[in-house]
């Protein structure tokens, strides 16, 4: 890439109200790959996330801010004074893009709902995320992460009915709500190339998980039976003598002979208790207590050389730790490093990678108001 090569989105402008991970995620990727993200959050506060480490050395610069809000410049702005409000809605003039996850009617009540904004600048695209739809009996509902795991069917699906009900550890509905959000931005932005017109992009925190199980869903819809992957008799996840390692029996044409083979007993592929899928169903519990028993006894090294010998789906499971260290995470550009004003910043790096548009932190994860004098200064030399 040529150093006067332009980003994908040089000179669009996003003005970016949100906070905690729905939204930064999104408005942080589009940031990340050439928009001007001017990030509005509240004096002395900030963003929810600058303080999700309570005592952190790094005060309201923590590890979870930074993890979305690289490529950003904060401006912080008291929006209960009608002067600044005035000031933001200049800003809005001039934007390409307004994005924000609060619930509904608190962009209204300030003056930045959609309808407003489109009026004074048709070209804006209006980005929204919300817990579960802009209308609806649930639209004014408080939505997170875990509630959208809970009201979506996703908490109640497990790999195994025994186990009990938990809260998945990592916020995927957030996550994966917030890449929506990015997918509905550049959708809109193509169409605007091609209308002129801006439009209101909205997305929830309830469709992103229900869309996630497109397969389960439409199977139940269609034909009112069950997929679970991650209940399938060839599958599962079993210690070895010094870790574990997960198995899928799948996508071959005799998975279990193959398995058999590798855990060094081929007179289980002739089982007449495991001949068929359905006998596989019938009978998992004694088929994954063979199983059990067997990678018990091997390394987890020596295991996944024995199953990959079989040309078997297999991989060891690792700490996040070990998995960050891994040599194929730096390849791919998953870490990025930046030097903070206090400290050297490692972060997630974009998992979405262009050849000519490289990620970089141009910008590191900002101090409150850092660039408040900066962009205010340039909004004045505008309207001179």
């Amino acid at each position: 890439m040529s150093p006067n090569t332009p980003l994908p989105l040089d000179g669009i402008r996003v003005i970016d109200f949100t906070q905690v991970m729905m939204g930064p995620c999104a408005t942080q990727m589009l940031g990340d790959y050439g928009a001007d993200v001017i990030k509005i959050e509240r004096p002395g506060a900030g963003d929810l996330s600058r303080t999700a480490f309570p005592n952190d050395p790094a005060g309201l610069q923590g590890p979870v801010f930074c993890s979305l809000n690289r490529n950003k410049r904060s401006v912080a702005l008291d929006l209960r004074k009608p002067e600044i409000r005035e000031m933001v809605l200049r800003l809005i003039d001039g934007a390409d893009v307004v994005a924000n996850n609060f619930r509904a009617g608190v962009m209204e009540r300030m003056g930045f709902g959609y309808e407003d904004l489109a009026k004074r600048n048709p070209r804006l695209i209006y980005a929204v995320g919300t817990g579960y739809g802009l209308t609806g009996p649930y639209a004014h509902k408080g939505g997170q992460d875990v509630l959208a795991q809970a009201m979506s069917g996703t908490m109640m699906r497990r790999s195994d009915e025994s186990l009990p009900l938990s809260i998945y550890p990592t916020t995927f509905a957030d996550y994966s709500a917030g890449m929506h959000m990015v997918q509905g931005v550049l959708l809109a932005l193509l169409q605007r190339a091609r209308t002129g017109r801006g439009q209101l992009v909205s997305v929830s925190l309830l469709d992103s998980m229900i869309a996630a199980q497109m397969q389960e869903a439409t199977a139940h819809m269609m034909r009112g039976r069950e997929v679970n992957w991650g209940a399938m008799p060839l599958s599962g996840v079993f210690p070895t003598t010094d870790g574990a390692v997960v198995l899928v029996g799948a996508f071959k044409a005799d998975p279990l002979r193959d398995i058999a083979n590798a855990l060094e007993i081929p007179a289980l592929a002739d089982d007449a208790r495991f001949a068929t899928h359905e006998l596989r169903v019938a009978n998992k519990a004694a088929l994954h207590d063979i199983f059990r028993k067997r990678f018990a006894s091997y390394t987890t090294a020596r295991l996944l050389e024995r199953l990959e010998e079989q040309d078997l789906l297999c991989a060891p499971v690792r700490t996040l730790a070990t998995a960050l260290a891994d040599e194929q995470t730096a390849i791919n550009g998953m870490v990025l490093e930046a030097q903070g004003p206090t400290e050297k910043m490692r972060v997630v790096g974009s998992p979405v990678h262009l050849s000519d548009a490289p990620v970089t932190i141009r910008i590191v994860p900002p101090g409150l108001g850092e660039h408040t004098d900066e962009v205010l200064a340039a909004l004045k030399a505008e309207a001179v």
